[in-house]
């Protein structure tokens, strides 16, 4: 099990420059976790595709479910003290930090291609592709 940020899951459904990893990814692991938040990310991530007419209402939708079903069981609530305390000391963002959080509270990593995420959390964050390395 990995935790993987909105990012990920978007790259995994949505086409750009790092889907083709995404698809590595998830064949390496498959069993991907992440906060409630996600939905709500990728809720805005889908509008703005729909917005840019790059995708329709109905296959946003279709990807949404699509991503339900990939993190069924695998979505959790966060303890937001340990989201506040991380957040402070590193200087990101609240949101971001709480899939820091997730994958720290399951002792997993946490995979992303978040700048900010990867220098301020090494013990807990990798690239895809230093993943795909590590596995």
């Amino acid at each position: 099990m990995i935790v993987v940020d909105t990012n990920i899951i978007s790259y995994f459904y949505l086409t750009s420059e790092y889907s083709k990893l995404a698809e590595q990814l998830y064949i390496k692991e498959s069993t991907w976790s992440a906060p409630l938040l996600w939905r709500s990310e990728l809720r805005n991530v889908l509008t703005l595709y729909i917005r840019k007419e790059l995708i329709t209402l109905n296959d946003a939708a279709e990807i949404f479910e699509a991503a339900e079903d990939l993190l069924i069981n695998n979505e959790f609530e966060i303890n937001s003290i340990h989201v506040l305390t991380i957040a402070q000391a590193s200087g990101c963002p609240a949101y971001d930090c709480e899939f820091v959080s997730l994958a720290q509270d399951l002792n997993v990593q946490l995979v992303t291609m978040d700048k900010k995420i990867l220098d301020n959390f090494p013990d807990t964050a990798l690239s895809i592709p230093e993943f795909i390395k590590k596995i």
